[in-house]
């Protein structure tokens, strides 16, 4: 975030794409709407399942996230599925509820996987659910992990 106030303070951009610093665990990316709206700056985010930490698949291995917060977001991912719930529907229905945000970027190889985000995206969002999942990573919001050069960390 450091860089990217840099970047919005001292340079011409028209664009500018974040990843994993708007999604449950990260609402960093808040704090730059109102420089990004002042500069007139298209944004987009990205990964709102933060580089797969709050996929049911598990965190990759190469991960860069500390143990804290890896093991908070498995507890996340815990507490949905012994409600039958799916923590990756309400990271990705979480991700595209703000406005101010008008863009989303989600891979995936598999064409059913995008269809079925497409479908969540339009059902709405367990309110309950989600105020039960902030609870849980509450001690790690907007914990970042490092990321790039050292110099240019927030964390």
């Amino acid at each position: 975030m450091k860089t990217f106030r840099y970047i919005l303070e001292n340079a011409e951009i028209d664009t500018m794409l974040s990843y994993c610093h708007y999604s449950l665990n990260n609402t960093t990316l808040l704090d730059l709407l109102p420089l990004v709206k002042e500069k007139n700056v298209g944004l987009m985010s990205a990964s709102p399942l933060s580089m797969g930490l709050l996929s049911k698949k598990g965190v990759p291995f190469w991960h860069p996230a500390d143990e804290e917060i890896k093991e908070l977001a498995s507890k996340a991912i815990r507490f949905c599925e012994e409600r039958g719930e799916n923590l990756e529907k309400l990271a990705l229905q979480f991700s595209v509820q703000n406005e101010q945000i008008p863009v989303t970027l989600v891979g995936s190889t598999n064409p059913k996987n995008i269809r079925r985000n497409i479908a969540w995206i339009e059902e709405p969002i367990n309110d309950d659910l989600l105020k039960q999942v902030q609870e849980i990573l509450k001690p790690i919001h907007n914990r970042c992990w490092s990321s790039g050069r050292p110099e240019n960390d927030d964390i």
